[in-house]
């Protein structure tokens, strides 16, 4: 099935973890990819392999996402690569762990550049592009099942996921009469490279498992499966919403 014949999507945070699962995903569906990350490494070298093998065109654009005007330039040079960009995915997204009364002015800041103000930027250009051409989108948003529920000792990275869920929600009225849907998907506890520390320590992965009704970790494969319906025209009349990906973990509560 190739759900995604003759789309170009651009995939933020893309070199690995959830964000190449996506480009592997679209790739198999028949989308081209624009990747994303920091710099060229092995990681990116690798995707950009796997995706070709499946007959698709990829190119790699480099971008810090912390950095002002950087998001509206990943779009425009995204934009460039193929000629043209009908799917836009906000994977990249970082999050800093410290007591609150630690919480520094400059990690604040980082959190925020990343997992908010270049989504809210980077919609904006391509919001900007698909009206100057008179053509519909799809924007798919990686947000967390922390912008539902607490997460001690990470309040900036819980900041942003809330304030990417109202963004969202925001967003879908506003891009409606323009014919451009938005939708958040939220992973739970999923084994990606930013869980490493929690994957290596079986007592803490064994607390968390607790929590969770299906008793496992997700895959990055869950997710990738969840986005590309979404960005799919199987999903015309979804927007504004958020779906989960975390194995009930969110409205789940057992006494232990």
């Amino acid at each position: 099935m190739e759900r995604f014949k003759n789309k170009v999507a651009l995939i933020t945070g893309s070199s690995q973890g959830i964000g190449a699962a996506c480009a592997i995903r679209l790739a198999e569906e028949g989308a081209d990819l624009i990747i994303h990350g920091r710099e060229m490494d092995e990681d990116v070298k690798q995707l950009m392999e796997q995706i070709r093998h499946w007959g698709r065109k990829v190119e790699f654009i480099p971008a810090d996402l912390n950095l002002s005007g950087s998001a509206e330039k990943l779009v425009s040079d995204a934009v460039a690569v193929f000629g043209k960009l009908d799917i836009l995915i906000n994977n990249a997204g970082m999050e800093i762990r410290a007591d609150f009364i630690d919480v520094t002015e400059a990690d604040y800041d980082m959190v925020m550049n990343v997992n908010l103000k270049s989504v809210f930027f980077g919609i904006q250009a391509y919001v900007k592009y698909c009206r100057s051409i008179g053509s519909p989108g799809v924007i798919v948003n990686m947000s967390s099942v922390h912008e539902e529920i607490v997460f001690p000792h990470f309040a900036a990275y819980c900041v942003s996921k809330g304030g990417l869920k109202m963004l969202t929600r925001n967003l879908a009225s506003e891009l409606a009469p323009f014919h451009i849907r938005v939708n958040n998907v939220a992973p739970g506890a999923i084994a990606t490279p930013i869980n490493e520390k929690l994957l290596s320590d079986k007592e803490q992965l064994q607390k968390v498992l607790q929590n969770i009704p299906l008793k496992k970790m997700g895959k990055p494969e869950d997710v990738a499966a969840l986005v590309a319906f979404l960005a799919s025209d199987e999903a015309g009349y979804i927007t504004g919403s958020t779906h989960y990906v975390d194995g009930g973990l969110t409205y789940h509560y057992e006494e232990q």
